[in-house]
């Protein structure tokens, strides 16, 4: 097996692979260094391949953005969400690579935590905000384009933010690394579609299964980065008529301010979109909307290996209630238990 990574920047990059390897819940999960987290309710389950081979689950408490009830309605749980995925699957992120590194480097602290976080979400604003509005001013200086006040600019400025997300998803495919993470990933789905058929779930059951899920997240990130091509390209001329500065470096940054703010309503209108996709019936409909979400699966998702599949089922089980988990048949493993005692 290969040897597990070890250090923060390496771990970093393996972020951005993660998130894209990331569900959204109801029973759904993650990939991460040499495993996967599976979130059900308000806790999550740990599992991890060890070197010397054996399997170890954490039972988690599941931080939360959305326990008040406002924030649970439709339409305006979708960012919350968003944000409470992205702080869970950094600190399970960060908690693999803990367990694997064998005292090789020290855990990152909660500032460090936050301000992977925060790297990480700055990294995704220059490359699919700053970028493509960048590229698209020298579509216009070049004479291919219009000014930010017309569609041209905007078509310019989706045109490259599909772009770049391709391309991005393509480069990281190619580390070995996060190859494996992929694997971990395709493993992960297998095992929920394995559990959503109502079945006895072990690895050889979910070994049959597709390795692509309508609520993965990279579906989800891909439905953001649709969403906010049609919504920039209808409020941004909008917001443009009735704010007219002089300065020409002072509209484009006023322009970059307001898609930036349009990240919160852009996420909520993806999630529920991506939930009505995954809750429809098979058909046309629904083949329509779920076909480029799953089309891209392909490329953040390989084919795991029997092992990859037995750490994906011991994640869903130690997730699970006991009820659920008594249909879930595991290969042996060890579980710790941090969630809080229920009386």
């Amino acid at each position: 097996m290969q040897s597990p990574l070890s250090g923060a920047r390496r771990r970093r990059r393996l972020l951005a692979a993660a998130l894209l390897a990331a569900d959204c819940p109801t029973v759904g999960g993650q990939a991460v260094m040499e495993g996967v987290m599976m979130r059900n309710a308000d806790v999550y389950a740990l599992a991890l391949r060890m070197p010397d081979g054996s399997i170890q689950a954490r039972r988690l408490p599941w931080f939360s953005l959305t326990r008040c009830r406002l924030l649970k309605l439709p339409f305006a749980r979708g960012f919350p969400l968003l944000l409470e995925t992205l702080i869970n699957g950094v600190g399970a992120l960060n908690r693999s690579a803990e367990a694997l590194a064998e005292g090789e480097e020290e855990p990152l602290e909660g500032w460090q935590l936050a301000l992977t976080m925060l790297c990480a979400v700055g990294m995704a604003v220059a490359l699919f905000v700053v970028a493509p509005h960048a590229l698209s001013l020298l579509m216009q200086w070049l004479g291919l384009g219009g000014a930010v006040e017309g569609l041209s600019f905007h078509l310019w400025d989706g045109f490259f933010k599909c772009c770049i997300f391709m391309l991005y998803i393509r480069a990281i495919s190619l580390v070995p690394d996060i190859r494996r993470v992929f694997q971990y990933h395709g493993a992960e789905h297998k095992t929920i579609h394995a559990f959503e058929s109502g079945q006895t779930v072990d690895a050889d059951f979910a070994a049959r299964m597709s390795r692509l899920h309508p609520r993965c997240g990279t579906t989800f990130l891909l439905f953001v980065i649709c969403i906010s091509i049609v919504l920039h390209a209808v409020l941004v001329p909008l917001l443009l008529r009735y704010w007219t500065p002089d300065q020409v470096w002072l509209k484009h940054a006023g322009t970059l301010l307001f898609k930036i703010a349009l990240i919160a309503p852009i996420s909520s209108l993806a999630y529920e979109l991506i939930r009505f996709a995954a809750r429809l019936d098979d058909g046309l409909p629904a083949t329509i909307l779920r076909a480029p979400g799953l089309a891209l699966q392909r490329l953040t998702t390989d084919e795991p290996d029997e092992g990859q599949l037995e750490v994906a089922v011991v994640a869903l089980a130690a997730a699970l209630g006991p009820e659920e988990r008594a249909r879930v048949l595991t290969a042996p493993y060890s579980l710790q238990d941090e969630t809080p005692a229920r009386d």
